[in-house]
């Protein structure tokens, strides 16, 4: 096939060749235009053998492929339409209408003024088969219906069943910072902490899964004007806090003493201010003071980070980008990128209505500055080309702000490095308001892990664990259901969103919930053990003969299912929107219900599952 297309584009070369096109004007537009469009199709069809011969270390994506299948064919067919065509291709509900179907033929037909059929009749006509489509018919109103060969789908599975779970194809590895969770100096970690050390540490997992660099920043609040007050309130409880280690046992209760000191009392406020000032000199004794506070904050915080399988998440305070604000004030001064405001030096990011206030009136330095310092440096001397913040959804318009200026001071290319700021809603109490304690306190993260456990512990006995397991399986089983309760719930919603923390809900094991997911990946790992096969036994199984037949409707949905996870970690690399692979998690426990029969296929299952609950930090156990 290949060498008769050759040897007709060679004929048509010819004949371009020996044509007179100095006395036809339109016959030489025509041309013009037909060596576009054969360009056009050349690059496409270098897209798709490069899409081809992606290594085995990645898993394909069947959607990447086939929209790129769709793309070629679509614009070989009406180039005249759009410059850039985004295919419409979603799964088939039904298996009536294949395994895939595509709807562009009902958007371009008013572009190309044709019925739709006739539009998805054209683009059938140009679309390659390739190594995946088995069929293609055209349905209702203009449907393409495309249905899979079974082999590649078999080859793969074998492939993941060899190799493991790999990610999908990208398009280059890039050296990504994520900055997350974010707690304050001297104050313990409460639920207002939560989603953004859950998402953070989800989206660090995914973007190490897909190979990338990652570097997981803590932006703690380190310093400020409340330093003055702690150091000053050390100084007084512990005078000999240089020699000796102060027992700091309840540093919020710490942090409240020096609060009410610093608002009643007029002496003790002023020598706070002094120490703050002592502090930014770099004073030996208030700087010593401050590494002790917050060290002690530092181990606190790792207590919660350690329950929660929080790892290699670097601390780089407020603090860290002190000197370097005032190397960012000159940059945009000298760039004209300042302006007076009152007193202030402001600076106006395009597309913002809102301006950064760089410079205050009595000369100090902002948040917003002390974020263009850190966007500086992360771009520069971190060499990083993909920046995540997963901060609340509220600090959108600040962020917004901090992009927009930095691309104006020339910092951010964004043809080079891509910024994403990953929002998030609050965490409401079942009454729909803010989450509180009866008492109205904020929740403190580690009172909310300690119920977790205690709740959980109450399910397992419940339902009869703690007479089947030993002491160390139900220790492991109460913590993976506690801590993967509540990070499910968290990450099962859209992030965008509020949502209603419930640990009756969480606990449930019916429905989308970490419990079902757990016992539901618990039962199907068990499934090659009760048949007395251990993990060698299966590997060699899977090397010969593997999968060699997916016959049955059920073990078809259940292959299609399996791959649809590359799909899906594709979609949350452009969204970051993690719910949907909580989602397909979920739809996989209940594909896999009825389909125990074959054990490599639970083998891939379980594969597919564990990969999925490890990049939203979730853990499994051997027996629940």
């Amino acid at each position: 096939m290949d060498a008769e297309i050759d040897q007709l584009e060679h004929e048509v070369e010819k004949i371009y060749q020996q044509l007179d096109l100095s006395d036809d004007p339109e016959l030489e537009k025509l041309v013009d235009e037909n060596l576009k469009c054969r360009y056009r199709v050349q690059q496409l069809k270098m897209s798709i053998a490069k899409e081809r011969a992606k290594p085995l270390d990645r898993m394909i994506s069947v959607q990447a492929a086939l929209s790129a299948h769709l793309q070629a064919a679509i614009r070989a067919a009406y180039p005249e339409a759009a410059t850039v065509v985004k295919v419409q291709l979603t799964s088939s509900a039904k298996e009536e209408f294949g395994d895939y179907q595509c709807s562009n033929a009902m958007s371009l037909a008013k572009a190309v003024k044709l019925q739709p059929r006739q539009v998805a009749a054209a683009i059938v006509d140009k679309l390659e088969a390739g190594d995946l489509i088995e069929k293609t018919e055209i349905a209702g109103p203009g449907f393409i219906n495309i249905s899979l060969r079974r082999q590649p789908v078999i080859e793969e599975l074998n492939r993941l069943l060899v190799h493991g779970v790999r990610p999908p194809p990208v398009d280059r590895k890039r050296r990504v910072i994520v900055d997350y969770s974010s707690p304050n100096i001297a104050k313990q970690m409460h639920v207002g902490h939560l989603r953004s050390t859950i998402i953070g540490d989800s989206v660090a997992r995914l973007c190490r899964f897909l190979g990338h660099e990652v570097l997981a920043l803590n932006h703690v609040g380190d310093w400020g004007t409340q330093f003055g007050m702690l150091i000053a309130h050390l100084k007084d409880r512990f005078p000999d806090y240089a020699t000796k280690c102060p027992p700091i046992g309840d540093l919020q209760a710490f942090y409240k003493e020096s609060k009410v000191r610093f608002d009643s009392d007029e002496q003790f406020k002023q020598r706070a201010y002094a120490a703050v000032v002592s502090l930014q000199r770099r004073d030996p004794d208030s700087t010593a003071a401050w590494k002790l506070i917050c060290d002690a904050s530092r181990k606190d915080f790792q207590r919660v980070y350690n329950r929660l399988g929080v790892e290699n998440l670097v601390e780089r305070g407020e603090s860290f980008y002190q000197d370097l604000m005032t190397e960012v004030v000159d940059e945009l001064k000298s760039g004209g990128h300042l302006v007076p405001d009152e007193g202030r030096l402001i600076m106006w990011p395009p597309g913002c209505d809102i301006p950064l206030t760089v410079v205050k009136s009595d000369g100090g330095f902002t948040y917003d500055t002390s974020d263009l310092a850190a966007i500086r440096q992360r771009l520069f001397a971190e060499s990083a080309d993909w920046l995540i913040y997963v901060v609340d959804i509220g600090q959108g318009v600040h962020f917004k702000g901090i992009f927009s200026a930095a691309e104006k001071a020339g910092w951010l290319n964004p043809a080079v490095a891509r910024v994403d700021h990953v929002g998030f809603g609050v965490v409401l109490g079942e009454d729909r308001k803010k989450f509180k304690t009866r008492s109205g306190d904020t929740v403190r993260l580690t009172d909310l892990l300690n119920e977790g456990i205690e709740r959980a512990g109450a399910k397992l006995a419940e339902k009869g664990r703690d007479k089947e397991l030993t002491p160390q399986e139900l220790k492991a089983a109460q913590e993976a259901v506690a801590y993967g309760c509540i990070k499910y719930a968290d990450l099962s919603h859209n992030r965008n969103n509020d949502y209603v923390f419930s640990f009756d809900k969480m606990l449930d094991d019916r429905g989308n919930t970490a419990v079902y997911l757990l016992y539901a990946y618990t039962r199907i790992s068990s499934i090659a053990r009760t048949a007395n096969l251990s993990p060698d036994q299966l590997l060699k199984l899977a090397k010969s003969p593997g999968i060699t037949e997916l016959q049955h409707p059920k073990e078809w949905k259940l292959a299609k299912q399996l791959l649809r996870f590359a799909d899906v970690v594709d979609k949350l690399t452009q969204d970051l929107l993690l719910h949907s692979l909580c989602d397909f998690l979920y739809e996989t426990a209940c594909v896999i219900r009825v389909n125990h029969w074959r054990i490599l296929l639970c083998d891939a299952t379980a594969k597919i599952m564990k990969a999925g609950l490890d990049i939203l930090g979730i853990r499994t156990v051997g027996r629940m």
